[in-house]
């Protein structure tokens, strides 16, 4: 397997498949904030300096053929970054966590490029889209919402005529986006594939951002998230009942050094509880450019704060509209980010629905990240 810089293993740790350029670190980089970012857990089984070799490989590095900016409303062109693969093959779309993430070349890679036509994009606010939220942040959050990006998706169909999706592929918040984009298109695809599910329950909610969930397995951590806002507030009685409303308010702070100082904390309790085995040199690296993981953040918690745009069960309750589909469901045993359990509900649902053709597989030893062993 090709190494990859260390720019896009950092993004793909934090976002799945998404990326930062090269550039933008370089024009932007500034000094890491590692104050409220705990330490790993020790590499006794060196896993970190000597990683185990995935089982299977990626798909080999493919260059697109078509690229284009498509005009979804609200002020928003969606970049769909690259068309790759075999341009007859069944047509697959990969969509990328965050939300706020993006996509890379490394996207193109899970799918066979002689058995598949690959379109990956960047959804609104994100990568290559126009307005990218890091230099327009109140011009990408118009319009940004669940309903909408799932709407873009069709509009992309439409507008590459496709007649319909052979595959969708998407992990993490992008597991959240293909069941809301299969719910409301049921007929325009073929099948799903699901990594790291999350389904939006205020219960996965409020495990990974509210009530200390993940201190149970990353203690450290879930302390560093809690005490940056602690030491932050005038008013700590109050705001530990709401540390998201809290961080909100400080990304959104007029003063670039909250702003900062918020994203770095806020990243960084991500990153420490992404992966079975923590690189403290990728956490330091990724948060010595805060300014550029400001977008990030400010959309994962605008999202969370919104239950992501979707009313309380939502894709639960509509797993009936789906159960003609094919359904692979891959979920690492120690992904600290969205619990199993999201994947374990899903698949039982699928099952109650009648759904004859739904898959399960939990990854002993992997985490949350795409790049973890046994995942890909």
């Amino acid at each position: 397997m090709r190494v990859f810089d260390r720019t896009l293993i950092i993004a793909v740790l934090l976002f799945g498949s998404s990326i930062l350029t090269a550039e933008s670190f370089t024009a932007m980089a500034s000094s890491a904030s590692l104050n409220y970012v705990s330490k790993p857990a020790s590499d006794a089984a060196s896993q970190v300096g000597s990683p185990v070799k995935y089982p299977v490989e990626l798909y080999p590095e493919i260059d697109a053929y078509e690229e284009g900016m498509l005009d979804v409303g609200d002020g928003h062109k969606l970049a769909y970054d690259d068309v790759s693969g075999n341009p007859t093959g069944i047509p697959a779309v990969f969509l990328h966590g965050g939300p706020g993430g993006g996509v890379s070349p490394r996207s193109r890679r899970f799918f066979d490029p002689k058995k598949y036509k690959i379109v990956i994009f960047d959804q609104r606010g994100s990568g290559k889209s126009s307005p990218n939220a890091s230099d327009d942040l109140e011009g990408s959050l118009v319009g940004n919402n669940t309903p909408e990006l799932v709407a873009d998706i069709d509009k992309l169909r439409r507008h590459l005529k496709i007649d319909k999706w052979g595959v969708v592929l998407g992990g993490s918040w992008g597991s959240t986006l293909a069941l809301a984009y299969a719910q409301a298109y049921p007929n325009d695809m073929k099948a799903l594939i699901l990594r790291g599910v999350f389904l939006f329950g205020n219960d996965e909610v409020d495990y990974l951002f509210t009530n200390g969930g993940t201190y149970g397995q990353s203690p450290a951590a879930w302390e560093s998230y809690c005490k940056y806002i602690e030491d932050s507030s005038d008013d700590w009685e109050r705001e530990k009942k709401n540390l998201l409303g809290a961080y909100w308010e400080r990304l959104n702070s007029g003063d670039l050094s909250v702003r900062n100082a918020a994203a770095s904390a806020f990243v960084g309790y991500e990153l420490s509880i992404s992966k079975t085995y923590i690189d403290s040199a990728f956490i330091e690296e990724c948060l010595a450019t805060p300014s550029l993981l400001i977008p990030f953040a400010v959309m994962e918690v605008q999202y969370m704060r919104n239950n992501g745009f979707m009313h309380r069960g939502q894709l639960l309750e509509n797993v009936d509209k789906i159960s003609h589909l094919k359904v692979a469901i891959c979920h690492g045993r120690a992904d600290y980010v969205c619990q199993p359990q999201a994947a374990w509900r899903l698949y039982k649902a699928l099952q109650k629905e009648g759904c004859k053709d739904v898959n399960l597989e939990i990854v002993a030893g992997a985490g949350h990240s795409d790049s973890e062993p046994g995942l890909v």
